[in-house]
């Protein structure tokens, strides 16, 4: 390509090599190369990042001048100003430094420009060149989500968050920051920045920099006239720190004159010489990007030795996918063979196909099996004539299919027989398909939950994004064979060719993730975890969605109707204090006569021009007005009615005339089930009318409901982990643990408590484990803010083993990347780094996941013992809540039943932990579920 001036017309990306570096590291387990045992993970997922950077970025809009700039070194000028800078930075991990030169050699390999230099930081360069480029009339995208970056927007420049395919301009800039770009160092100099050491102004964060800023204009205007402020502390705080503040702005300001040895004419794009991008992975030995970007450039891939896998790691990849057998079963004599091979090898994949994703009525179309990477079937048994084939859509079957009944017959003892392990990517659903049509597939493995014990917080764990993220392989995508919208077929339409394809391939990556995770779970110390936690619970949640739970019909229909009439009495009301009638749905309108009509502040408009009218903007204003508290409550029951009293009734199964959710493992991070379809978990207990919707759940005739529920486990589970006295010996004495926090906190004697204080001290108890702030807890209690963080700090102060374990954990969090439940579950914290607003929250969840996860590992030890526990007793166990099961009991056994559960759940922890506090579970029964909680 001939050099060009770089000018108007050019478009320069500038791509922030260390954030790409680190993410591939976070993002991607461990990898060595196995000629040499080099690490070459964060290598791995770099390339994979640029070339994916590459095929998006060659369009119209492509770049004419790009580059990678990289940090060189640690030491800069800012160190020299302030030599605490970065202090806190860690160390670099050992096994990510010497794939640091590699990233350089592959963007050179990729024949894109890599630039950096000593003694400057990787953002000066960028700067320096946003700055020349938007002199010389060009445009700029700089590819990074770095907020110390967001200075250089505007005129031209914009950024690109690459993992989310984010664009920041001028607008994301003053979102962030609630300054424009000209401004963030300003506000920056203010807030200080924990990560990089820079110190900033004590007690001023990011919110109230930027209201100092606006009201001031600059951060010198606004030291000159620090005594002008009213608030004495921050008034001080400018005075005494000012010298502080002008350093902090010295190290966030960006260089826009680094001395670079060269030009943006030097950045031009070219393409990637074949030979030298092929020979550099070939010799990282990455052989799917080798022959993927081999095939783009219509090159040969060179041939990469392949090095013997250790004993104890098989080979996941032993046969690229394009190179896979799959076959079309259509004959007995044929899946005998597959049948044959399972019994030789001991285990199997297998994977159904279905017409929909509602276990309790899809119906069974075909099963595929895959006993060696590279080698699976698919076994075609309903599929139907194509609606192509057909102007009226036949029912009729398709030929060259094996009958669904001689099929099974032949399969059943295989997926039954205990000796053959069963290996599946969310094995419940196939279980649960399996059993509507006689087998009891036993025993499993699930590759979906062993990512989960692995990597539980890090990403999804789908099968899609196993394949991409650990074989480097795009599965054959479902839509293009369904279709979408009112054309949209189900499974049983697809041509038996393509569905062989599709099929077989997902049995043939799930056998590959097993083969790549089982040992792993043994590296990464998360066996027990698995073997304990995750697997044994799939058979016990599958008895548990296939039996559900019968609900009322009638009863919701009332509700219905009379959530309708009080939602209309709440809209008369709202009517009268607004003055006038409008519709209370509309957020457009209730903006406008929130903050045009009525001019309560904190309006907000967004990109529509409209007022934001969220739950969090309406909290904030309930406690200052009626109005806006009464539009609560009306959203309450709209939610209410339109969620569940009227969204229940679809959900009846018209066969069983009983609702079935589904259970999702890995749902939460913290090992918490989630419910779906329909969510029975989120159904509200703190209203008398959510309370009330459990009322539609009922016994059959002869049985009862009858619910246990572990009492206060979180509060008992913290007393235990942060080792608090006062909380264990109130357990241990069996108060009221509400009632005596208050007592402490608030100085009130047990027996002048009021149910106002005690309230204010439950919502402290639970908040403070959520790692609540005081504006949150203003929110919950519709109190003024000042007064919720007084509670809070008075909290700190009565229980101080709270805040040292907060501190703790966060410390940890940060060394490890994880935190850890008293059973050894890993839960991942890969943004506990994060800056900004993000931060906060990362370390609440961090603080609050050691907590919330033992209890939901408690639960879930109850779960798993719980079958065979009440084996032969006329009782099934229909619904877990959280911290409560729910379980259908004849009525003569109902005592009995609640014997032999609550000791379960009490003695769930024993053996793996001794608690210092006894866990206990409150019973009830009742011939409703209200009745019975």
């Amino acid at each position: 390509m001939t050099t060009t001036q770089f000018g108007k017309g050019c478009h320069l990306h500038l791509i922030d090599g260390s954030a790409f570096i680190f993410r591939a590291y976070h993002a991607l387990p461990p990898l060595t190369r196995k000629s040499d045992g080099l690490p070459i993970g964060a290598v791995s997922g770099f390339c994979n990042m640029l070339q994916k950077y590459v095929e998006d970025n060659a369009g119209p809009d492509a770049p004419t001048h790009v580059a990678v700039i990289f940090d060189k070194g640690s030491h800069t000028f800012r160190n020299d100003l302030y030599d605490l800078y970065k202090a806190n930075r860690e160390a670099m991990p050992e096994d990510l430094r010497p794939q640091m030169p590699l990233t350089r050699e592959a963007t050179k390999a990729f024949n894109i420009a890599c630039k950096e230099l000593e003694g400057y930081e990787a953002d000066d360069i960028i700067a320096t060149l946003a700055v020349q480029a938007r002199e010389a009339g060009g445009r700029v995208t700089i590819v990074s989500s770095d907020k110390d970056l967001m200075q250089l927007v505007g005129g031209g420049v914009e950024m690109l968050d690459a993992m989310k395919n984010k664009r920041i301009d001028r607008d994301g800039v003053i979102e962030k920051f609630g300054v424009g770009p000209e401004r963030v160092v300003d506000v920056q100099a203010l807030a200080g920045d924990s990560v990089d050491n820079v110190p900033g102004a004590p007690g001023i964060g990011v919110k109230t920099a930027a209201l100092l800023i606006n009201e001031y204009g600059d951060l010198e205007t606004l030291l000159d006239r620090a005594e002008e402020i009213k608030q004495p502390k921050r008034r001080q705080t400018l005075i005494d720190k000012r010298d502080q503040i002008e350093l902090s702005k010295k190290l966030v300001q960006l260089d826009e004159e680094t001395p670079l040895d060269f030009t943006l004419d030097d950045l031009e794009v070219k393409d990637p010489e074949p030979d030298t991008l092929l020979s550099f992975l070939a010799e990282m030995e990455f052989r799917t990007l080798t022959k993927r970007i081999a095939d783009k450039l219509g090159a040969e891939a060179p041939v990469i030795a392949d090095a013997p896998a250790p004993a104890d790691e098989p080979e996941a990849e032993a046969i690229p996918f394009d190179a896979s057998k799959y076959e079309c079963v259509r004959y007995a004599a044929a899946l005998q063979k597959w049948i044959d091979q399972t019994y030789e090898r001991g285990w199997v994949a297998v994977d159904t196909e279905t017409t929909g994703l509602n276990e309790m009525i899809a119906n069974l179309v075909g099963i595929s099996l895959c006993v060696e990477p590279g080698e699976a079937c698919y076994i075609p048994l309903t599929h139907r004539e194509s609606a192509t084939d057909d102007l009226f859509g036949s029912d009729a079957l398709a030929e060259g299919q094996m009958p669904l009944d001689e099929a099974l017959n032949l399969l059943k003892p295989m997926l039954e027989d205990p000796s053959i392990l069963k290996i599946g990517q969310n094995m419940k659903y196939d279980a649960k398909i399996f059993r509507r049509y006689g087998v009891d597939v036993a025993p499993i493995d699930d590759t979906m939950l062993m990512s989960y014990a692995m990597h539980g917080g890090e990403h999804g764990h789908g099968m899609d994004t196993l394949s991409e993220r650990y074989l480097s392989h795009t599965p054959i995508p479902i839509k293009p064979l369904l279709g979408s919208g009112k054309s949209a077929i189900t499974f049983d339409k697809v041509p038996i060719d393509e569905a062989t394809a599709y099929a077989a391939e997902d049995a043939d990556i799930t056998l590959r993730l097993w083969k790549l995770f089982k040992p792993q779970l043994h590296q990464v110390q998360v066996t027990t975890v698995y073997e304990t936690l995750e697997r044994p619970l799939v058979p016990v949640l599958a008895e548990m969605e296939m039996h559900g739970i019968k609900v009322d019909r009638d009863v919701l229909s009332r509700m219905s109707n009379a959530f309708a009439q009080k939602m209309a009495g709440l809209e008369a009301e709202i009517h009268e204090l607004a003055g006038e009638n409008f519709n209370v749905g509309s957020p457009a309108q209730l903006g406008e006569i929130l903050f045009e009509k009525m001019g309560l502040e904190g309006g907000k408009k967004g990109k529509t021009g409209k007022y934001s009218t969220g739950a969090d903007i309406l909290e904030d204003l309930a406690t200052e007005h009626e109005l806006p508290r009464r539009v609560l409550d009306w959203r309450q029951l709209s939610k209410l009615k339109s969620t569940y009293t009227d969204a229940l009734q679809t959900h009846i199964n018209p066969d069983t005339g009983r609702v079935h959710t589904s259970y999702s493992i890995t749902g939460a991070n913290t090992g918490r089930l989630a419910s779906t379809d329909p969510n029975l978990q989120n159904i509200p207990v703190r209203t008398e009318e959510g309370r009330r919707i459990r009322e539609a759940f009922i016994a059959e005739p002869g049985n009862v409901l009858v619910s246990l529920d572990y009492s206060q486990i979180e509060l008992r589970i913290l007393a235990h982990i942060a080792d608090i006295p006062t909380l264990k010996q109130a357990f241990a004495d069996g108060l009221d643990i509400h009632a005596m926090t208050a007592s402490e906190m608030f100085d009130v004697p047990l027996d002048e408590m009021t149910p106002d204080i005690r309230r204010q001290a439950k919502a402290i108890n639970f908040g403070v484990i959520y790692g609540i702030s005081g504006f949150g807890l203003a929110r919950n209690l519709r109190i003024p803010r000042a007064d919720a963080q007084g509670f809070i700090d008075r909290y700190f102060e009565r229980f101080p083993g709270i805040r040292r374990y907060m501190d703790d954990t966060i410390a940890f969090a940060k060394e490890n990347g994880y935190v850890q439940t008293l059973f050894g579950r890993k839960i991942h914290t890969p943004e506990i780094n994060a800056k900004g607003p993000h931060a906060g929250f990362s370390r609440r969840a961090a603080i609050n996941a050691p907590i919330q996860g033992t209890a939901a590992d408690v639960i879930r030890r109850a779960m798993v013992r719980m079958p065979e526990a009440i084996n032969g007793l006329s009782a099934k166990m229909l619904l877990q809540v959280h911290d409560e099961l729910l379980f259908e009991v004849a009525e003569d056994s109902v005592e009995q039943v609640i014997g032999v559960a609550r000791d379960i759940m009490e003695g769930a922890a024993d053996p793996a932990v001794k608690l210092d506090i006894k866990l206990v579970a409150d019973a009830g029964q009742g011939a409703n579920w209200a009745e019975a909680h």
